[in-house]
């Protein structure tokens, strides 16, 4: 009977079909071993493994029976029922050399890692080739898995965190960003999680700390990620909180970019109808947020330009959701959308920096329309016009143009069946063809409403 695995991942060893550690023999025998896992199944040649059992050249009298009989014993350890006279199956000769056939931990590990975390990581008893460290063949190898093992230690921690468990993953995130303070990722997890475990001081210390071991250690500054998480926490960005994919996922059984497409409909449904409209807007700028951490621009450009619900108050809802809306907008125009997209993403900077001083606002609002306007189509049209009219309202004697816009966005919205947006464009006679449509604690209009006040 074979055995149950080769393990590398610590010190070189093999273990049984019944959980016993298999009596592998000497050094040189593991070096064997080792020598052919870190192969991975190739075929490593006789005069190959001589070169690297004796690097400094201090040959046996007979150095390729010595590796022969190596290989020999470590057969009879691996399959000690094996029948005489009957090929081998854990290290197989094949050519001018062996190579190993028998199960390794690492290509367990590797095939758990994205899946299952935390079962990869328990496949760890220590570094990779532990006993082989400063061995020139091995190096390549070692750091190879080292790395890995600390990109799965911050997947880990994702999936923590995505599940809304933070405080699991506080703890290992705190051994892993004292053992490597170089993982920018390391620290912003951490922080990120305790901020969620309602630890905002402690999450601001931790990126402090950041700061202090890169600049000490690697004379580095924090990158834009740790700088940008700071400002999140000082300010508690919704984007900090549990990712919407999650929160919706649970719900309906899909998958992170699916869930976060149906978002959308239900969060625009929720701040026009459910009388929640900050809560929606915090919710929708959470699930941008995720879809920017996806790295998915064009997902990221769906979200913001579904969500078009009316605006009636000359100031954002949530300066905070506001912000992360516009970072992303920004992020997605780098990518070059179509012009549709892009006329909605200028849209929604014009709507999100409503009240704000600067001219990104308005110069966002006039390429919105004037892209609008050539693409012929209505509905990117009255999005184009919303950030307008928002960004009218600063400017002495700017009432007939507000009526105007109005007028027109009542138009199209008649035309097209769009009650919402009627709401935003029903023209009134002073001051504008915006006022709060009822004292319901926020700025989104409510679709019941057929007139602006």
């Amino acid at each position: 009977m074979s055995i149950r695995s080769v393990r590398v991942l610590g010190p070189v060893d093999a273990v049984g079909p019944d959980g016993a550690v298999v009596a592998l023999g000497g050094p040189r025998h593991r070096a064997v071993l080792a020598r052919l896992a870190v192969a991975r199944g190739r075929t490593v040649p006789v005069g190959t493994l001589v070169d690297d059992l004796w690097p400094d050249g201090s040959l046996p009298a007979r150095p390729v029976g010595a590796v022969r009989t190596f290989v020999a014993a470590l057969r009879a350890a691996l399959e000690p029922d094996r029948p005489p006279r009957t090929p081998p199956t854990s290290i197989v000769t094949r050519g001018p050399g062996y190579a190993l056939a028998a199960p390794v931990d690492v290509v367990r590990f590797e095939a758990l890692r994205d899946d299952d975390p935390a079962a990869a990581l328990a496949l760890w008893r220590g570094p990779a080739y532990a006993d082989l460290a400063g061995v020139g063949w091995a190096e390549g190898e070692r750091a190879r898995l080292g790395a890995l093992r600390l990109d799965t230690v911050e997947r880990l921690a994702r999936d923590r965190l995505d599940a809304g468990r933070p405080e699991e993953a506080v703890a290992d995130l705190d051994a892993h960003t004292t053992g490597h303070p170089w993982r920018e990722e390391g620290w912003r997890l951490l922080a990120l999680a305790l901020y969620r475990a309602r630890r905002e001081g402690d999450a601001l210390a931790a990126l402090r700390r950041a700061r202090t071991r890169l600049a000490d250690e690697l004379g580095l500054d924090p990158g834009a990620a740790l700088v940008r998480l700071e400002t999140d926490v000082l300010q508690r960005s919704p984007a900090l909180d549990l990712p919407a994919s999650d929160l919706w996922s649970t719900v309906t059984g899909l998958g992170p970019r699916a869930a976060l497409t149906s978002t959308t409909p239900l969060l625009r449904t929720l701040a026009v109808h459910g009388g929640g409209p900050v809560t929606a807007l915090r919710r929708h700028a959470a699930a941008v947020a995720e879809a920017q951490r996806l790295g998915d621009p064009d997902l990221t450009a769906r979200l913001l330009g579904g969500y078009d619900v009316p605006s009636v108050w000359s100031r954002s809802d949530d300066p905070a959701s506001s912000a992360v809306l516009v970072r992303a907008a920004q992020w997605c125009l780098a990518a070059s959308p179509g012009p549709a997209t892009r006329a909605r993403l200028l849209a929604t900077i014009a709507l999100e920096t409503r009240g704000l001083p600067g001219g990104r606002g308005p110069t966002a609002a006039r390429e919105a329309e004037t892209l609008a306007r050539e693409l012929g189509d209505p509905t990117v049209l009255r999005h184009a016009l919303a950030g307008r009219v928002v960004q009218a309202f600063h400017r002495p004697g700017s009432a007939p143009e507000r009526v105007a816009l109005g007028r027109e966005i009542l138009d199209l919205a008649v035309r097209g069946e769009d009650p919402t947006s009627e709401i935003l464009g029903h023209p009134r006679p002073a001051p504008g063809p915006l006022r709060p449509g009822g004292n319901d604690g926020g700025g989104r209009a409510r679709a019941g409403a057929r007139t602006a006040g």
